[in-house]
């Protein structure tokens, strides 16, 4: 049931947003954007005053993970919003949005999130262009920096928040985002002066997030041996939807077991076999080449599309596709590329 009832949740979203016009289409962009913002917010505000419900702990640190029940997912989807809030109308409310987006981003600590999106500024410079991505990404992007300096030392939960100190690198964090496209002159000086203190913050505290820059996770990397033990087992059809369990010994802490392998490719081999996995990459398949059609006629095909390559990539690390909530957004954004008849300027006329 949670296998089929996540396809459902995901081809909804795509019909909902294929068959908009280029209008509805644009607000509906701006509503995931808002939304992606308020999980950035509530997420950081979870940090600085230890909400445990919206935080979660791990390795000494509080991490961001806002209603969406931990914080990889919640970098899922606000990486997925950020990319779309770049080739959205530029005002006021959209630059704080950015960049709430970015600060949210740098709360969870999300390794994987960071490399998804980086990956979608990469694809909406390629179709979008890149002095346009450069222009509007690096304002919430260097605001976004100074603000996760200052709630650096907060996040350590050994040590008392420092409330003042990170609603202060909010401020300013906001402050640069908003002011810095319109400084013109003084961009490089202000964005060099942003960037080198965020550089000697994450410096003070690199012994304490040793953990959050490395390439190094073992129990992934444990599971995923585990994983390809079972495939090995049943490779052609696997052990069924939701059958699959994770046993692993780590040193002198005993055997440890997982129901995910935080890699939704390798989950969906372990549990579909070859031909589920064949069938699922159809699928994405299908929905790629379909949104290439539409991807030139407005920005905001170009920002969808980077959009859906942030889920896919952000799905090689993380579980991600047996949360709605993060189906629910990837559709959206697969449905807002969809191209109609006369490119989403017509309503009812996409269909996916």
């Amino acid at each position: 049931m949670p296998a089929a009832v996540a396809l459902v949740v995901f081809v909804g979203a795509v019909v909902v947003a294929a068959q908009a016009d280029l209008e509805q289409r644009q607000l509906l962009a701006t509503v995931v954007v808002g939304v992606g913002a308020l999980v950035g917010f509530s997420g950081w505000v979870a940090v600085v005053w230890r909400v445990p419900a919206w935080t979660t702990v791990a390795e000494g640190l509080a991490r961001a993970a806002s209603t969406l029940t931990y914080p990889n997912a919640a970098a899922a989807v606000m990486a997925v919003a950020a990319v779309l809030s770049l080739v959205l109308k530029t005002s006021l409310l959209m630059n704080v949005m950015r960049f709430l987006l970015c600060a949210g981003i740098g709360a969870t600590m999300s390794r994987a999130g960071v490399i998804a999106l980086l990956v979608g500024l990469g694809v909406l410079a390629a179709l979008h262009g890149v002095g346009e991505t450069v222009r509007t990404a690096v304002p919430p992007l260097l605001g976004g920096a100074v603000a996760v300096a200052a709630l650096l030392p907060t996040m350590r939960v050994a040590e008392e928040p420092r409330a003042l100190l990170a609603v202060a690198g909010l401020l300013g964090g906001a402050l640069v985002a908003v002011a810095l496209p319109r400084l013109k002159k003084l961009l490089i000086p202000v964005a060099g002066v942003a960037v080198a203190t965020a550089a000697a913050t994450a410096f003070l505290f690199a012994d304490r997030l040793a953990t959050r820059v490395s390439f190094s996770s073992p129990d992934r990397s444990q599971a995923a041996e585990a994983a390809f033990d079972l495939v090995a087992q049943q490779p052609l059809v696997g052990t069924g939807p939701g059958n699959a369990i994770f046993f692993f010994v780590r040193g002198d802490e005993g055997t440890r077991v997982m129901r995910y392998v935080h890699n939704e490719y390798l989950q969906v081999l372990v549990e579909l076999g070859v031909v589920g996995l064949v069938l699922v990459l159809a699928v994405i398949g299908a929905v790629l080449v379909r949104m290439w059609g539409g991807k030139r006629s407005t920005p905001l095909h170009a920002g969808a599309f980077a959009a859906v390559v942030v889920v896919l990539v952000h799905s090689g690390f993380d579980f991600l596709w047996h949360l709605p909530a993060v189906l629910i957004v990837a559709g959206l954004c697969a449905g807002l590329g969809f191209p109609s008849t006369r490119d989403g300027v017509e309503e009812g006329t996409a269909t996916p």
